[in-house]
């Protein structure tokens, strides 16, 4: 699909555009002149191309309505134009600054075979306003050539079709190639020689000698389910009844792959080409309707703007991108379900409500480091990796709370490896009863070449009012050029 028109379409799109009969023209501010970057038929039609002054288009046609360039916005349309596309395939591709491409392979049957999908996709782009030209072949590459090019066949397309610069193509021109054809039946290395590898690697696509293929905006997802709608679904709650019906579909699915869920992505395209998405990401593999639905509601709730299904959705998908192994559910002997489950249920429905970031886990890190021994990650990013159990009867090594960073103090205490016998923290004096002692812990020289990193000597501290602390020594005497420096790193609970 190629949109010549798409920058000045873009603008009569717009809430003040232009009167229709008015010719228009895109421009550009570049070396101190004011040029065209893109005309609408009417302006062609006059005579006016990109690359003139805008003068010398005035000089023709004076009434000639002028509107800034904004190529952002050109692709934002196009990429609008792309989530459009997806309910023709999952293969999607955006080509800027004026193509798509669409790998129709073994979907077109669902739309009454390639030209029921083509006239479907003409109808819906002239509803929008957009000129846009349409070309079927087994590349990519050639589809879209012969869409921009309005050829019925490779071979006739015109040199321009290999995308090289304007030299290499007056070149070749002048060397009476004129087509691909021509160009085609010339020696390769010779090409490559005088023309560089992009030039034959080109030709090889454009001919179908080269595996060219797209690669789709959003991955297939394996297990994936649609419902179409001859007429389209104007409230909300009808559009949910559908998706339920969906995920028991998607259940029976995922079962023979005894796979569940990680991550369900709703696709609800509205009639007027607009796209609405949720998604959802649970703790757990997940496979249950029911429960889906619940967590698709709570997110419904918590948008910003409200669902809107405008002038229908006449086509709803149901996506699930992420799968995870998951076994039929097993009670305990004695009855009732898994303490487990329950807790996922919440994180689930916090995390829908709050937000994916909101509801986090501590996940272990490979560091010996104790501030960088873990880190919190999103729930459902984070692994499930069970953490090491205290022996039993004895204190924990870490504690609970580390200060970042952690916290000067001053202290007393026997030169040069003794534990400290006094400190004060917060202007506060505490006299220690009982030290444990010393834990050693090294610089990751191996990260650090610099030898900044001083070695750690811990300390577990009780004071006489019984306060557990964790301080350590930051460097060793005799060793460094400093003295060692005092730090107050956490507090056990």
């Amino acid at each position: 699909m190629y949109l010549p028109l798409l920058s000045t379409e873009r603008v009569r799109r717009q809430a003040s555009p232009p009167e229709a009969a008015t010719p228009l023209a895109l421009v550009v501010k570049e070396r101190g002149a004011i040029i065209l970057a893109a005309v609408d038929s009417a302006a062609a039609e006059a005579g006016l191309v990109p690359c003139m002054t805008l003068a010398d288009a005035r000089a023709r046609l004076p009434q000639l309505a002028v509107a800034p360039d904004d190529p952002a916005a050109d692709l934002r349309l196009l990429e609008w134009l792309a989530d459009g596309c997806d309910r023709y395939t999952p293969s999607v591709m955006v080509v800027p600054p004026q193509g798509i491409v669409l790998d129709i392979a073994g979907c077109a049957h669902l739309h009454g075979g390639e030209a029921g999908l083509d006239a479907d996709l003409r109808t819906r782009l002239a509803r929008l306003g957009l000129t846009a030209l349409l070309a079927l072949a087994a590349t990519p590459d050639a589809a879209l050539a012969l869409a921009q090019f309005r050829a019925d066949d490779v071979a006739l397309l015109p040199v321009a079709a290999l995308a090289t610069s304007e030299t290499a193509q007056l070149a070749l021109r002048r060397a009476g190639l004129a087509t691909i054809c021509d160009v085609a039946r010339q020696s390769r290395p010779a090409l490559t020689a005088r023309f560089g590898a992009a030039t034959t690697d080109r030709l090889a696509r454009l001919l179908g000698e080269a595996d060219a293929r797209i690669t789709p905006r959003r991955a297939t997802a394996p297990v994936m389910v649609e419902a179409r709608f001859a007429a389209p679904l104007t409230h909300t709650e009808a559009a949910l009844r559908c998706i339920e019906q969906l995920a028991a579909k998607a259940a029976l699915l995922l079962a023979e792959r005894e796979a569940g869920g990680r991550r369900f992505d709703v696709a609800l395209f509205r009639s007027d080409g607009a796209v609405a998405r949720l998604s959802v990401e649970t703790a757990a593999p997940l496979r249950e309707a029911k429960t889906l639905i619940r967590l698709l509601r709570d997110r419904i709730d918590g948008l910003a703007d409200p669902l809107d299904p405008g002038f229908g959705f006449d086509l709803v998908r149901l996506s699930v991108p992420v799968l995870a192994p998951l076994a039929a559910l097993q009670l305990r002997l004695e009855g009732g379900s898994l303490a487990e489950t329950e807790v996922t249920a919440l994180i689930d429905r916090l995390s829908t409500r709050l937000g994916r970031g909101r509801v986090r886990r501590l996940a272990a890190a490979y560091s010996h480091i104790p501030e960088q021994a873990a880190f919190d990650l999103p729930f459902a990013d984070a692994p499930g990796t069970p953490w090491p159990s205290p022996v039993a009867g004895e204190p924990p090594s870490r504690p609970i709370q580390l200060f970042d960073p952690p916290q000067p103090i001053e202290v007393i205490a026997e030169v040069p490896d003794g534990p400290p016998r006094r400190f004060r923290w917060r202007q506060q004096q505490h006299d220690v009863a009982m030290a444990e002692g010393p834990e050693r812990i090294a610089a990751e020289w191996w990260h650090r070449a610099d030898a900044a990193g001083l070695t750690r000597d811990y300390y577990r501290v009780e004071d006489s009012l019984g306060q557990r602390f964790w301080l350590f020594r930051h460097g060793l005497y005799g060793i460094e050029k400093l003295a060692p420096c005092w730090y107050l790193h956490g507090l056990f609970m």
